[in-house]
């Protein structure tokens, strides 16, 4: 199903809290199936060149958020390339109702990121490339891993969307009772008992993304001057479409199928995706492994500076590697 709904335009959000990083080149791309999705890219910052960090997100997200995390790739010799999934973030809407979180196809975040791949990385940005992947960016990029081991040179993880725990089925059962709901035309509805209140000050004690007030707060002023960046309860079609993708994942063939050098960093206190999953997967990968980041909640690059900086050093040392 494409009935793309028209975003606004591409131009990037600067406000005093979170400054657009100099340099931004930002517009749009259609991907294979015509879908619009907004993207940016940033140069490299001083003399050393490291290559492309291509930078994906997690559900709800938007490239604003990672105006910060940007910085810091670029002030490590890495140009930055990254955009916005189909509806969400500046990216065409799915559906009528842009609000909610909406996809027919697990396999459509992958035709987002094989388009951005050969419209914009490979005639645009300086090789090598790195795919950096959050939350349900990560489930796509391992995917990517499977595709194409061609496209990245490697593959860095942040809190991969691998499994979800306290389901009350398996994510094969759930994505069979998700796709029943699906086909009697209950996709577009949101999943009961998802809503969530916007982010504030009220609201962070006790949340599930950060314990940095800063850089949660950062978030909630961006939001509430551009409300239409962000969505909220994701739709039983793309409970569906994750549930499936997500019961791939815990195949016993999924593990050597990823023939792409991976690193996977796993949040220790994370009630958002299951850490105990990702640290499954990374004892069973012969091309990859995974690390446990002690304090840390869902969003790593969010972070205190102390977590921020085991990331980093993670990232760091995995690239490393490759020329050494």
């Amino acid at each position: 199903m494409i009935a793309a709904v028209a975003a606004s335009g591409p131009d990037l959000l600067d406000i005093a809290g979170n400054r657009v990083p100099e340099g931004a080149r930002v517009g749009y791309f259609l991907t294979r199936d015509k879908v619009r999705i907004r993207y940016g890219l940033w140069s490299r910052t001083g003399a050393v060149h490291r290559g492309t960090v291509c930078l994906v997100q997690g559900r709800t997200e938007f490239i604003e958020k990672y105006f910060e995390t940007i910085a810091d790739f670029r002030a490590r010799g890495f140009a930055v390339a990254t955009f916005d999934w189909r509806g969400q973030g500046g990216s065409d809407r799915l559906i009528g109702d842009k609000s909610l979180g909406y996809i027919d196809r697990f396999e459509d975040y992958w035709c987002d990121l094989a388009s951005f791949h050969a419209e914009i990385l490979l005639p645009d940005c300086p090789p090598p490339f790195y795919l950096v992947g959050h939350s349900m960016g990560g489930l796509v990029s391992l995917l990517a891993g499977i595709a194409d081991r061609m496209m990245f040179d490697r593959i860095f993880l942040s809190a991969p969307m691998l499994g979800l725990d306290r389901q009350p089925l398996s994510f094969g059962g759930m994505a069979k009772l998700c796709g029943a709901l699906n086909f009697l035309g209950l996709g577009q509805m949101p999943v009961a008992g998802n809503g969530s209140q916007a982010a504030s000050e009220k609201t962070f004690a006790g949340n599930p993304l950060t314990s940095d007030q800063r850089r949660y707060l950062r978030m909630a002023e961006v939001i509430r001057t551009r409300p239409e960046l962000s969505i909220g309860s994701p739709t039983i079609a793309w409970a569906a479409a994750a549930m499936r993708a997500m019961a791939a994942a815990g195949r016993d063939s999924f593990p050597g199928q990823i023939r792409v050098p991976v690193l996977m960093l796993a949040a220790a206190r994370d009630v958002v995706v299951s850490t105990s999953v990702t640290e499954q997967l990374g004892l069973r990968m012969r091309t990859g492994r995974h690390m446990v980041i002690a304090g840390a909640q869902h969003e790593l690059f969010m972070e205190n500076d102390a977590i921020r900086g085991q990331v980093f050093a993670a990232f760091d040392a995995f690239i490393t590697e490759q020329s050494a």
